[in-house]
């Protein structure tokens, strides 16, 4: 009925996934104050066109568009890029109207479907959810499926701090390898069928919940 968002996110205040407009939202990996600066001005951007024209104008199209422009000048202008991976998804009235944008450093934009991973682990994460994501699966069990998939990206991996800036001075990054708690998962979904705010945070018990309810 929607998008999961799923990352490994050790820190409770600065957050890679993010709402931008009604149905749209954001996530990314890298320097923090670099995507950060970008979904700022995504939500801004939104919220202008929207009002001086029409919500419904509001696009992930429109948005990833406009990253990739902004990622783009900044690669060919600047003497440093961006050490930003975003994505845009728009969750549609059906599941055959979802929209997924993955844009990286340079401005590139791919067209993504089913799922998308992005990170230092994003392809043995990619590798394992090729063999075990099916189209149509209800949110917890497509929660599993990410999880697992993570952790799976994991257990090939080297030791790492954290594959970006987000991070707080009480939060441990578990060893690589080892699963990956539930306090240290960021998880939001885009829920079609919702009345109001499509964007929803599942976090504490109610994450807990999803997590053991498919064990």
């Amino acid at each position: 009925n929607g998008i999961a968002f799923v990352a490994e996110n050790p820190s409770r205040a600065l957050h890679k996934i993010s709402e931008i407009y009604d149905r749209i939202a954001f996530a990314a990996v890298g320097k923090y104050n670099e995507f950060e600066s970008l979904r700022v001005a995504g939500v801004r951007l939104a919220d202008t066109r929207g009002y001086s024209y029409d919500r419904k104008d509001v696009t992930g199209r429109g948005l990833a568009n406009a990253y990739a422009q902004t990622l783009g000048t900044i690669f060919t202008e600047n003497p440093k890029p961006f050490e930003v991976e975003i994505v845009v998804a728009e969750v549609g009235e059906s599941a055959a109207e979802d929209q997924m944008y993955r844009l990286t450093f340079d401005g590139s934009v791919a067209d993504e479907h089913g799922f998308v991973a992005m990170g230092g682990s994003a392809e043995a994460i990619t590798a394992a959810l090729s063999q075990t994501y099916t189209a149509g699966l209800a949110f917890p069990e497509a929660l599993q499926v990410a999880v697992a998939a993570m952790n799976a990206g994991r257990s090939s991996a080297e030791p790492r701090p954290t594959d970006g800036d987000v991070s707080d001075q009480d939060a441990t990054m578990p060893d690589a390898g080892s699963p990956i708690p539930a306090g240290q998962l960021e998880v939001a979904v885009l829920d079609r069928t919702r009345n109001r705010r499509l964007f929803q945070r599942i976090t504490g018990d109610r994450l807990e919940e999803v997590l053991n309810s498919q064990k």
